[in-house]
């Protein structure tokens, strides 16, 4: 039975920047959604982009995208695999967003002369995307996580909107304030004062915590939670350790333990009898913690310094290894590396190859490369948006005997542009936002590869890219052995490739990553690491 009113709790962050505001929101809606109450989570990003669309993986990792066609934060990939729910454009709202909205307003005349001003317009629309998200379906609970640290300046209108909140819904808000900890190795001592100086630094914006949650690689004592307490103006009950996990799905656990969701429910005054049940969320960390096998899978791309870009990716791949009570062990290739060296050293034991998606020229030759070691020495591959465009131009250039072939996105004079741009996308001036986006129907043939692995005939998976395959060279690619598994009928735009004469090699060009879960790992990676289990016989 849902609640009276919808109760919101927002998540800010102190002391130093990643510290996990994105899990503990999502280890807490998990908690809260296994006790019976509908739950969602959204982002407050502080950047003045629209979205994270245009931005560089190395600026701020992956772009994730939502069913109905988002662009957002990488953290709501996070809520998407704890919650096993989907999230939506109203989950993730920028400063650039809130901006653009109050300035197109006031061109259209909207305020009617008046001056248009941080306070209240700015802050009177971000309560508004705040507040609608409850509103839409009827949530028991709408987490808010605050991007950013507090002290930030980018971040004071959001601050400011939250404390608003407060002062206009009073016992439906509660605030969490996540800080650190910091273990001083010369005095072999934990130090509160960084926590105490970020939580003053709230105070002075008017907003008192009403739950610490504290990063720590040690384990709080009795002193420091008193201490804590004290001096942040808080009950020690309400002094949180969040201590360092081997992995962050173990954090539902050690929140629960810590009883978060607990004190969450007294101050909100929500009464709910069920008792939290994890049970298919233990199962899956029995599973990842006491496999029964092992296999080497390797993720060629051009990101992978910062692991973050290929986040969705390797959380896929640590969903169906749990599944399949089998460790993963992913070697993070570099695309430029095998453009100079020999594949044979560099992928020699591997059980699996996936191409990761991308954009641009750099590396291309060597994600090409490693299809062309997948494909002949009968390896696992898995080619995923850019991945599966290098495996069409392997194909082409090596089985078709076309010279030079190659995407228009790399080489707009190519003799042979198998991969080509949309008619509607040619048209296309602006960046941000102006992809094929967003979840697409995919029609499947049956006594494929790919049939065998969804078992349906019809999917819905989401995209994020300009470039297609080119209609004009199907039959030449099917009269070699390429199937063409995977169609959109509306659009006739070829989804998926795979491979007559190969055990199993599949290409995709939309993003399976993206509606993976813990509870329901994507069909694709579980075939990928069944057949790499197979090739590591």
């Amino acid at each position: 039975m849902p609640l009276s009113s919808t109760k919101y709790i927002f998540v800010t962050g102190g002391v130093t920047s990643s510290l996990g505001k994105g899990i503990v929101s999502a280890s807490l809606a998990k908690i809260l959604q296994s006790r019976g109450l509908n739950v969602t989570i959204q982002k407050l990003d502080p950047y003045i982009n629209v979205d994270p669309g245009t931005l560089n993986p190395y600026e701020h990792g992956e772009c994730y995208v939502t069913e109905d066609g988002a662009e957002t934060d990488l953290d709501l990939g996070h809520y998407e695999r704890f919650l096993n729910i989907q999230t939506s454009q109203n989950n993730n709202v920028t400063t650039g967003k809130i901006y653009q909205t109050v300035i197109n307003r006031e061109r259209n005349g909207d305020y009617l002369g008046k001056t248009v001003q941080v306070i209240p317009h700015i802050t009177n629309e971000i309560k508004e995307h705040i507040l609608k998200l409850g509103k839409g379906k009827d949530y028991d609970v709408v987490i808010t996580e605050i991007g950013g640290t507090v002290g930030d300046i980018e971040s004071l209108p959001f601050i400011e909107s939250i404390r608003q909140l407060k002062w206009d819904l009073n016992q439906d808000v509660l605030f969490i304030h996540l800080t650190l900890i910091p273990y001083l190795s010369t005095s072999g001592e934990l130090k509160t004062k960084p926590t105490q100086h970020s939580v003053k630094a709230l105070l002075e914006y008017g907003i008192q915590p009403d739950i610490l949650v504290c990063r720590s690689e040690y384990h709080l004592d009795d002193s420091i939670r008193n201490k804590i307490a004290l001096f942040c103006n808080v009950e020690k009950e309400c002094v949180i350790e969040s201590i360092d996990a081997k992995t962050i799905y173990e954090v539902p656990i050690l929140m629960l333990k810590e009883k978060l969701d607990t004190v969450v429910c007294e101050k909100l005054k929500i009464k709910i009898e069920n008792k939290p049940s994890l049970t298919k969320w233990k199962k899956f960390l029995n599973n990842l913690y006491n496999p029964k096998h092992s296999i080497e899978i390797a993720l060629i791309g051009k990101y992978v310094e910062l692991k973050d870009s290929y986040i969705s990716i390797a959380e896929s791949l640590i969903h169906a290894g749990a599944r399949n009570k089998t460790k993963v062990n992913l070697h993070w290739i570099h695309s430029s590396k095998l453009e100079t060296q020999d594949c044979e050293s560099v992928l020699k034991n591997i059980h699996g190859i996936i191409v990761a998606p991308g954009f641009g020229s750099r590396g291309i030759e060597g994600k090409i490369k490693a299809v062309h070691y997948a494909r002949t020495k009968k390896i696992p591959f898995l080619g995923i948006c850019l991945g599966m465009q290098c495996a069409v131009v392997e194909f082409a250039r090596n089985v078709l005997e076309m010279e030079n072939a190659n995407s228009i996105e790399i080489d707009s004079e190519t003799k042979f542009p198998v991969i080509s741009m949309m008619e509607q996308q040619k048209k296309l001036k602006k960046m941000g936002g102006t992809m094929r986006l967003g979840a697409y129907k995919c029609d499947i043939e049956k006594g494929t590869l790919l049939h065998n692995i969804y078992k349906k005939e019809t999917i819905l998976e989401r995209h994020r890219h300009r470039f297609e395959f080119n209609n004009k060279y199907v039959k030449e690619f099917e009269s070699k052995g390429l199937i063409f598994s995977g169609k959109n009928s509306k659009n006739q735009l070829m989804e998926t490739i795979e491979i007559k004469e190969h055990p199993w090699f599949i290409g995709v060009q939309y993003h399976p990553e993206y509606k993976s879960t813990v509870e329901n790992p994507h069909p694709i990676f579980l075939g990928l690491i069944e057949a790499g289990l197979k090739q590591s016989l």
